[in-house]
């Protein structure tokens, strides 16, 4: 499949342009002080992309917030007294944009049309998915269209070159997660997401408030198919619980095996959870390995640090 490149004009960079500059400078400017960013999200629940965007755009100068009527992001970021409209006002707010964040799929489309025949905002997209990008010709269409891609992984960039976006065009934005206190697990307990989990033979707290819940955890289990990063997985280590996870995705290249916890491909988990809870010793140590290594790669301060490079990179 051929190459997709940004088309030219306003929006577009070239390869030649793509050379790192320190983050958040340009030239010895801070371009970043001024800019006016619109960030487009669909989603209708509270999921780990919607927190991404809340933890973005609440450290962002001026930025502005575009979300389903109603929707829980759209409700905290007013909460939080962030500047946030309904979808239904994304023209209204594209007028006073210098750069458009799309970030997830449908709001790729939406951004898009919002810039369809008028002076083109730069468009930034974050895919976090794993799963292959549609070969349609809209789809193929629809990613000539942005400036730039923000992949939430090294797996989903190789999605994105794998459907013919140019490698030039795509940076690796690790999600960040707010880093809590260390946990002081009680013996034994075993925490999970209900919708990544599976039955194992051990008892498991399939838990509904997942920062609360990892404070007293021994051992955080997930078990998933396909997975574009995992921040689940992220939110365990900086909390310092080792992580038996499923070795699918970008999930390994959160969850180093034998380091931050313990990756399985051959579906037993429950011998790797019965590892760690046997061996107290061994899941200290990989729980303080996960979360020195969540405070220095995995925060929200490097997820701000590293987007705003990219926006930098497109508006120097």
């Amino acid at each position: 499949m051929t190459g997709l490149t940004a088309p030219e004009g306003r929006g577009s960079i070239s390869r030649s342009s793509l050379e790192p500059r320190p983050s958040g400078a340009v030239g010895g400017v801070d371009i970043t002080s001024t800019m006016r960013t619109l960030h487009i999200d669909t989603g209708r629940e509270m999921q780990g992309g919607q927190w991404q965007v809340l933890y973005l755009v609440e450290r962002l100068k001026d930025a502005t917030l575009v979300a389903p009527q109603d929707s829980p992001l759209l409700v905290e970021a007013r909460r939080r007294g962030l500047e946030a409209r309904p979808l239904r006002e994304l023209h209204a707010a594209w007028k006073r944009a210098d750069l458009i964040h799309a970030h997830d799929s449908r709001a790729h489309t939406s951004g898009v049309w919002a810039n369809f025949g008028r002076s083109k905002r730069p468009l930034v997209v974050s895919r976090r998915v794993g799963f292959p990008v549609k070969r349609s010709i809209f789809s193929r269409w629809k990613y000539l269209q942005a400036t730039m891609y923000l992949a939430v992984s090294r797996f989903v960039s190789s999605a994105l070159t794998d459907a013919g976006v140019h490698e030039g065009l795509i940076r690796v934005v690790y999600d960040g997660i707010p880093i809590p206190p260390p946990a002081r697990p009680e013996p034994g307990r075993v925490v999970a997401l209900p919708s990544k989990f599976k039955e194992i033979g051990i008892p498991v707290h399939l838990t509904k408030n997942l920062f609360d819940d990892l404070q007293s955890a021994s051992v955080f289990l997930y078990v998933s198919d396909m997975e574009g990063l995992g921040s689940a997985a992220i939110a365990a280590m900086a909390a310092g619980v080792p992580v038996v996870a499923s070795g699918v995705g970008g999930l390994p290249e959160v969850v180093e095996h034998e380091r931050t916890g313990l990756i399985v491909r051959d579906g037993d988990y429950a011998t790797a959870v019965r590892r760690l809870l046997d061996n107290p010793n061994l899941a200290a140590d990989l729980g303080a390995a996960g979360r020195e290594r969540a405070i220095r790669e995995f925060s929200v301060e490097k997820m701000v640090e590293n987007t705003l490079s990219a926006y930098n990179e497109i508006l120097r």
